[in-house]
Order: structure tokens, then sequence, then C-alpha cells
């Protein structure tokens, strides 16, 4: 793995991480210490791939850029991006996120049971001022798929509260269903 290494207008790739210390040394304001020089060396052997800036002092910062390019232009080109290991945590939350989205659109006629829990404008009467409140509403319909259980619920909501009442994403954590069976 190689580094890209940026300071202002001073750039360089370099192949190892003791060039890459070369490199920030001879920038006398970075300043090297024993601590930035561990910290860029666990860097450089860890399985981090996002960039690492480092502040020299208030808005001032250099950046560390880990990269399979063999040479400058590549790197400028971009061609040679990284992608994420197969078992990171982003691969997992897209793929559950998939997943999630897929069971949500999944055609299954029948009745579902779905829960809703959101934001509410109501008045209060006191103030005569309007505040958002926390509702939970569960609702038994006949819906082809639980995007379809959501999108119905949504709908006879939206007739039914105050227009500036927020609904959670079908997506999220506030939106439960269950399928009950085929409709007769």
């Amino acid at each position: 793995m190689n580094l890209y290494l940026r300071y202002f207008d001073k750039e360089t790739l370099v192949y190892n991480v003791e060039e890459a210390l070369d490199f920030l040394r001879s920038i006398p304001e970075i300043g090297m210490t024993p601590n930035l020089e561990a910290d860029v060396r666990d860097y450089a052997n860890s399985e981090v791939y996002y960039p690492k800036r480092y502040k020299i002092r208030p808005r001032v910062y250099f950046i560390i850029i880990k990269t399979t390019a063999a040479t400058m232009l590549d790197f400028k080109q971009k061609k040679a991006l990284h992608s994420a290991p197969q078992n990171s945590p982003a691969v997992e939350k897209h793929e559950m996120v998939a997943t999630v989205t897929t069971k949500l659109n999944e055609e299954r006629p029948g009745w579902y049971e779905g829960e809703l829990d959101f934001k509410r404008v109501v008045l209060v009467p006191t103030t005569g001022k309007h505040e958002y409140r926390d509702t939970h509403f569960v609702v038994r319909c006949k819906a082809n798929s639980g995007q379809d259980c959501y999108n119905r619920m949504v709908d006879h909501l939206r007739g039914r509260v105050d227009s500036r009442s927020q609904f959670p994403s079908a997506k999220g954590k506030n939106f439960h269903y269950k399928y009950l069976g085929m409709w007769k």
C-alpha cells in the first residue's frame, strides 16, 4: 500500500512509511514529534483505508491517503481507487439496508399489522401554540407488501393530522410491520 501526503502545495506519493516520515521531516512547519511519528506509523500499518488528517495548528492540516496507485499520475486520475474489504462494517451496513429494502418491497398480498411512531403537530390549548408530540399508531390493513402497508398508513394519517407532522422512513426503526396472513 502506497501513501499520498499533502501539505498545502507540497505533495508526494511514497512507497513506505519511512519515505513518508522523511517527507514530513523536510517541512519545518510540521514539527515532527515522537507521538506524531508513532501515529503516522500506526495509520500506515492499520487496516483503515479512509484518509487521515493531522492538525498542525488551528485550521492548518496535512493529509495522508492510502492508495494502490503506482505513480502520482495514476493517483490524480483516480485509477487506483480502493474498495472496502468485503467483511467491513460499511459493506455489512450496505447489505443490511439492501436486505431491509428487499424485504420491505417483497410482494406478499394479505393482511398486515403496521406500527408507526411519528412526530404529530398538536395545538396546546393553554398557550395557543403548536408542538410536536411522539405518537404511536397501529393499524391492520390489506396490503401487497410492507412498503404498501407503510404507504397506506401514511396516506391515511396525512388527511387526518396537521400537515407539519413528520413521518419516519419505512426503512427506519420507527416503522414495524408483520404479515398476518392471506385475505379471504
